[in-house]
């Protein structure tokens, strides 16, 4: 059971707030206060970015200085995805992100699904120039069962011994490329429960007398057994849960497992700071009780007067170069295109959905030997809206920032329409695998619910039980729908080696897949300008009818 769920959209962080100015001028004496500063989901906003706002690497590393100056006992931890986002770690493959933490002064974080974003094998390169420990105790190895990462790291801090404990979303396996992803193995439902309570009682017997879990497990539907609300009730012993994956803002007190009839039912702080840098959180501990607080920012409070400068010179000096490298303007957009999450590309047809899918089928059929009569991306692939105006390779790169190329595939109609049932799973519920789609049209009805069967091979996802409940393909390639005809489509990397609930293209890919080594961004930037001579205008204006949903 939840109580107190309080969505903090904008408070001022605890007695003395952050302010443009440092927070040692305010002469606030903070001697024997252990303050936990914590951030999640930074996902490359790494600049101190008023316009945004962002707080930015800079003033995250002046606020702890500032605090520590005050007498202050400091533990600054990250609840994952870091690594992507932002062209600024994106070009490096996550290797900046984990260098700007290293400045900034981070004591630990557990890895996000979005650090493997370019493979287990690249993280691992990265992990190794991190100065903190990276903690995650239900990463295994599928060979011998070991783990990849420390389960727990312990921190004595003021007189306290704090016991930190990593725990990252089972989702991983299929929101990274599972070709990326091999011996990897992730304990979930049970058994993440389970895992979880044997390193809560390692650190209690290690003597600690806070423990802290710091997760990338979010609380989304589509994450229902896996979520950091599913753990904490399964559990004992978690003073507090620092969550990632959401992005959204928590500070709630959550109900421990105890028996019914239970008098004095323990509960669990747990909370998050939402995305981009959006904000910093705070949990003073005294000893005794936990008191969170959120700075979120503003854009009279962001300043990068207020920040430390060696970390500003640090990515401001890398954030200058790839924007003088990408900044270049290719293109103009008459028209917002709507990359946003919810509603937006991960609940319904977008503009900018529509556009991304065109742009995939139509350099699907400059470089493949065969006709291809649709194409279809997950909206979670999709990352970033464009603004009317000027248009960047920048843009292109952040709308598609994983890396990931055009894969060209031969499908069964009934295949098709498992994928596309299998993409509704929690719909009208954001899910990243909702499918933005081109040359084909189909209806959704949300009023049907999704029925699971079986479970998906190395997948939190499930099959439908009987695809065509929720989802009814008209037409494919202007064509009536035929279970028995096969179709040459255009999907991305990711969707086809199985990512999300694409398990369904995983044989058919092994079978006919053709990896056209074109980049999606470069599919984009090639169909705006050979296509649409430089312009996107008013054919984009609004959806185009392509997914109909009931409600």
């Amino acid at each position: 059971m939840r109580k107190g769920l309080s969505i903090l959209l904008a408070l001022a962080m605890f007695a003395f707030g952050l302010a443009p100015v440092a927070v040692a001028e305010q002469k606030v004496d903070l001697s024997g206060q252990l303050l936990i500063v914590h951030t999640n989901d930074i996902h490359g906003y790494a600049v101190t970015d008023p316009s945004e706002p962002s707080v930015g690497y800079a003033q995250i590393r002046q606020y702890c200085t500032d605090a520590k100056a005050l007498g202050a006992d400091v533990l600054l931890l990250d609840a994952g995805d870091a690594s992507q986002g932002q062209p600024i770690v994106n070009l490096s493959k996550g290797l900046n992100a984990i260098s700007f933490m290293n400045a900034t002064g981070y004591d630990a974080m557990c890895p996000g699904n979005h650090e493997f974003d370019w493979g287990v094998d690249q993280f691992l390169q990265n992990a190794q120039t991190a100065s903190f420990p990276i903690l995650c105790a239900n990463m295994l190895r599928t060979s011998d069962k070991t783990l990849y990462f420390s389960p727990y790291q312990i921190f004595e801090k003021g007189g306290h011994k704090v016991g930190v404990i990593g725990l990252d979303t089972p989702e991983t396996l299929t929101k990274a490329n599972p070709a990326l992803m091999k011996n990897v193995t992730f304990l979930m439902g049970q058994e993440l429960y389970d895992c979880a309570q044997k390193y809560v009682d390692e650190v209690k017997a290690a003597g600690c007398d806070l423990v802290v879990v710091l997760g990338h497990l979010g609380v989304d539907d589509e994450s229902t057994g896996n979520r950091s609300l599913d753990v904490i009730a399964n559990t004992t012993g978690i003073d507090l849960f620092i969550d990632g994956h959401s992005h959204v803002v928590l500070n709630e007190q959550v109900e421990q497992k105890h028996a019914d009839g239970d008098k004095d039912v323990p509960t669990t702080l747990l909370v998050s700071t939402g995305c981009y840098g959006h904000a910093i959180g705070e949990v003073v501990y005294d000893g005794k009780k936990l008191t969170e607080a959120l700075y979120a920012a503003q854009p009279t409070q962001v300043s990068a007067a207020y920040g430390d400068t060696e970390v500003s010179e640090l990515v401001g000096g890398i954030n200058d170069e790839i924007e003088q490298q990408l900044s270049a303007t290719f293109a103009k957009t008459e028209v917002l295109l709507n990359g946003e999450r919810s509603p937006g590309v991960r609940t319904e047809e977008t503009n900018l959905g529509d556009f991304c899918t065109d742009a995939m089928l139509w350099q699907a059929n400059q470089v493949y030997s065969q006709p291809v009569v649709a194409a279809f991306n997950n909206g979670g692939g999709i990352r970033a809206s464009i603004d009317i105006g000027d248009v960047s390779m920048k843009d292109m790169k952040t709308v598609f920032p994983f890396g990931n190329t055009l894969q060209v595939m031969t499908l069964k109609g009934s295949e098709l329409l498992e994928l596309m049932e299998a993409s509704t799973y929690c719909t009208p519920e954001p899910i990243g695998g909702f499918m933005q789609v081109a040359g084909i049209e189909m209806t959704i009805d949300t009023t049907v619910p999704y029925v699971n069967g079986d479970q998906y091979p190395d997948s939190t996802y499930y099959a439908p039980a009987k695809p065509g409940s929720r989802v009814t393909i008209k037409a494919v390639g202007g064509q009536p729908f035929n279970l028995d005809a096969e179709y040459v489509v255009a999907t991305n990397d990711f969707s086809a080696a199985g990512g999300d609930q694409c398990y369904v293209l995983k044989y058919a890919n092994q079978q006919t897949g053709y990896n056209t080594y074109v980049s999606l961004e470069d599919a984009l930037i090639h169909y705006t300008t050979d296509v649409l001579g430089g312009v996107i205008g008013q054919q984009y204006a609004q959806p185009q009818g392509r997914i109909t949903i009931l409600k």
